[in-house]
């Protein structure tokens, strides 16, 4: 009898102490997350902050924006920088709001128009062909396999991980052979035949289950058939992620235009970007909201494809 009662009254003990436990796990999860998520806000602030100061800023007059940064862009009589002497005052909100910058940029200086025009045109056709030769390169690794195939899938890889810098000489000696220096051909070539999308869409691809394409081709489909109707229905989400991915890098690019192209009235609006002048600030401001513009739009309109994109698995959505 006695066992019996203190059985019952350790009982209740235990029970506490499991709850106790439970509780303080929780506490500390919450904790964790709590800690994890303002770490991630303090971040995402950090990142948010420049373009929400170029987009502020670019609604400044150019009083406001000369006595706030003037100083920073002043030079000497030589031509030399001059020392910050003063603190400089970022500003976020314009004491009156101006769209003279945006005025001038869109209707009184129209070669910042003609440079925007330029990097539409590059980039555009880079991404619908690079595209294109990416899904027929892709289906052709993952539909044959062989030891020379997986030879040249493998020179892909090493392709892809070499900079940019690094193939820069030889596309410029390749250019000048072909006779298409100079013009945009020496910028569509190389990014039309990028391994970049070719990776991506062979491991895409090669997730799919061989059963669907041999259900395929046990139903009478041939090859341009199952590549038509039944790997690119598959690979949507893989496409939207690679075409949003190629855009932004070369809606970015800066060497290529500088090396392959002499005429400055080809150059994209990224190039013609650092070569602002100091006495053109405010539109250094509004140029680089417009300049923003295009990326967002793409990003925010495929941001659901991109995930899918990433998260596919073969036929099976994570």
């Amino acid at each position: 009898m006695h066992k019996k009662k203190k059985l019952k009254l350790s009982l209740p003990k235990e029970k506490l102490q499991r709850t106790g436990s439970r509780i303080r796990k929780r506490i500390n999860r919450k904790l964790w997350l709590g800690f994890l998520t303002a770490f991630l806000v303090v971040f995402t602030i950090i990142f948010v902050i420049p373009i929400v100061f170029t987009i502020c800023n670019s609604f400044m007059g150019k009083a406001e924006i000369a006595s706030n940064y003037g100083m920073i862009f002043a030079t000497t009589d030589k031509g030399g920088k001059q020392f910050i002497s003063e603190v400089v005052n970022l500003k976020f909100i314009p004491d009156k709001v101006s769209f003279s910058q945006y005025i001038t940029v869109l209707f009184k200086s129209p070669d910042y128009l003609l440079k925007f025009w330029n990097s539409i045109i590059l980039v555009v056709p880079i991404v619908v062909f690079q595209l294109a030769v990416a899904c027929l390169a892709a289906f052709g690794f993952t539909r044959y396999r062989g030891r020379a195939r997986e030879l040249v899938f493998f020179i892909y890889v090493i392709l892809m991980l070499m900079p940019y810098q690094v193939t820069l000489v030889p596309n410029f000696m390749v250019s000048k052979w072909m006779n298409i220096l100079d013009t945009r051909w020496a910028i569509w070539l190389p990014g039309i035949f990028s391994p970049y999308a070719v990776f991506l869409l062979t491991k895409f691809m090669r997730r799919i289950p061989r059963s669907l394409f041999e259900a395929a081709k046990i139903d009478g489909a041939g090859e341009w058939q199952i590549f038509r109707k039944v790997c690119i229905p598959l690979c949507k989400g893989a496409l939207s992620s690679v075409a949003i991915l190629v855009f932004i890098d070369y809606w970015n690019m800066v060497e290529q235009p500088l090396i392959l192209l002499s005429d400055e009235q080809m150059h994209p609006l990224s190039v013609f970007l650092s070569k602002i002048n100091s006495g053109e600030i405010g539109l250094a401001f509004a140029v680089a909201t417009i300049y923003m513009v295009p990326a967002l739009l793409v990003f925010l309109y495929g941001e659901e494809y991109l995930v899918e994109g990433i998260a596919y698995q073969g036929g099976i959505k994570g």
